[in-house]
């Protein structure tokens, strides 16, 4: 509560003693204006006053002479408050990302400069190879004295070299594994001087949306290294550009560019959490970069340390389609409390083709249930495809599905396999195949191949003003 007191004053004559308007608070509270009882509040301080004491006596104010004002105790001057700045929000983000960066420097001598000489092999002539070129990429050092990067930084590689940050001296690196599916590559270094000095990174868990990420490589338009922040916004399944093949992937909002492909994306904690793989260039999108996730990359090291080389992810041989249609439902038999995805097509070299059937209705894989759209629970208030289950696992694992066909439920154990296509999306890094007889050349039919002999057409068609005419 609030008290004001005032002195009377009566007409035609003026106060001796004119005490000062002041205004007690009688109860606390937990704003920082108001610190305690008895504050009086003044244009230019806050001063302690104790409301017990007489009125001080102002002496009278005589013409020609100004006012004296009273000495104010430092000791009982509060300091007014500050009201927050406008720009707050973006201040304390900048101090975030900052403390972001500064974590990860202890980390950045482990980060390499990747030096590759490439020689593709020609589909047309599989007898020959075409030119050789060069290109830079980024890794970064990991336990067991090994260096990790991307797969399509070694692809048909000649030679590997690796580059240290602050060092002049390239070292030989071999090739021990390529994961064309994941695009992660190992590599190793047999000069121990290449190991001096240098700390492996640590991974870090799964981020969430929204966690800071630190992107460290050596991009195009300079030769050191390059650091650039941002956040996770979306992970979901992604399309893997070079294993043509679907797997968990993070996006995030950091720069990727030509030259990042294999180097660490960290955490605030300065953990790796990812490796940088990917971009999308469009008109309408900027700055969306795609960065395989950590449950990836143990899956790749895993897989190597148990079989000693790399057997590739599984896959469940089928197409599929939603049951979100209540009439498609209705026709395949499904019960209102039942849910699942209905296959429409099985892969004739996989191992499924033997044991699961077209219209078959897919409701659980491993014991979990799979709803209408094909998603399964993945985290707290997230949901993401079934196929990251099957990723999960390894060549050769065993998967127990539950179907229902005929309005009825079966439950079979299929073996996993790795992919299996009529027409290969990748040759893996070997040369194609050949044989000539009676001066025919023969070769196996592949993605490469195709993409190899449709260019060389273009270019012809193109060169012999064929294409312009048609497209005029």
């Amino acid at each position: 509560m609030c008290s004001v007191t005032k002195n009377k004053r009566k007409r035609g004559r003026r106060p001796k003693n004119r005490s000062p308007v002041t205004t007690v608070l009688s109860d606390t509270t937990s704003s920082p204006t108001l610190a305690a009882d008895g504050v009086v509040f003044s244009v230019n301080n806050v001063e302690l006053i104790d409301p017990t004491s007489p009125p001080s006596s102002t002496p009278h104010r005589r013409r020609g002479r100004p006012r004296k004002t009273p000495k104010i105790d430092s000791s009982k001057t509060l300091p007014v408050p500050v009201p927050p700045i406008a720009n707050g929000c973006a201040a304390i983000a900048s101090i975030t990302a900052e403390n972001a960066v500064a974590r990860v420097v202890p980390s950045m001598d482990a980060v390499v400069k990747v030096f590759c000489v490439h020689t593709e092999p020609n589909f047309s002539l599989p007898w020959q190879r075409k030119r050789q070129y060069s290109s830079s990429s980024s890794g970064f050092v990991i336990k067991g004295r090994r260096v990790l990067t991307n797969a399509h930084s070694v692809e048909h590689y000649t030679q590997v070299k690796l580059k240290k940050r602050g060092s002049d001296t390239k070292y030989v690196a071999t090739v021990l594994a390529i994961g064309t599916e994941c695009d992660i590559a190992m590599l190793a270094v047999d000069d121990d001087e290449f190991w001096e000095g240098v700390s492996p990174l640590e991974f870090g868990d799964l981020p969430a949306l929204q966690d800071a990420v630190t992107v460290v490589g050596y991009p195009i338009g300079g030769d050191t290294i390059s650091v650039t922040s941002g956040v996770v916004s979306r992970i979901e399944i992604l399309s893997y550009v070079h294993g043509s093949t679907e797997l968990l992937g993070l996006q995030i909002d950091a720069a990727i560019n030509s030259g990042n492909s294999g180097g660490p994306a960290f955490n605030d904690k300065g953990n790796c959490v990812g490796i940088a793989f990917q971009s999308l260039k469009h008109d309408d999108a900027e700055n969306i970069g795609y960065v395989i996730p950590t449950p990836v990359i143990r899956h790749f090291i895993q897989d190597y340390e148990k079989n000693g080389a790399y057997t590739g992810f599984p896959i469940l041989g089928v197409e599929w389609q939603k049951m979100e249609n209540p009439d498609l439902r209705l026709l395949i038999g499904m019960k209102p409390d039942q849910k699942g995805v209905r296959i429409r097509r099985i892969n004739p070299t996989a191992p499924e083709f033997k044991i699961l059937k077209p219209s078959d209705v897919i409701l659980s894989f491993d014991g979990v249930d799979i709803a209408n759209d094909g998603t399964v629970p993945f985290r707290h208030g997230e949901r993401i495809g079934f196929s990251y289950l099957v990723s999960q696992k390894y060549t050769g694992d065993s998967a127990a599905i539950k179907v229902l066909r005929n309005s009825e439920n079966l439950k079979f154990n299929i073996k996993l396999g790795s992919h299996r296509r009529l027409i290969p999306a990748h040759n893996k890094g070997r040369p194609p195949s050949y044989y000539i007889v009676a001066g025919f050349v023969f070769t196996s039919v592949s993605v490469p191949y195709l993409r190899s002999e449709v260019s060389s057409l273009l270019q012809m068609l193109m060169h012999y003003g064929i294409l312009g005419n048609c497209c005029n």
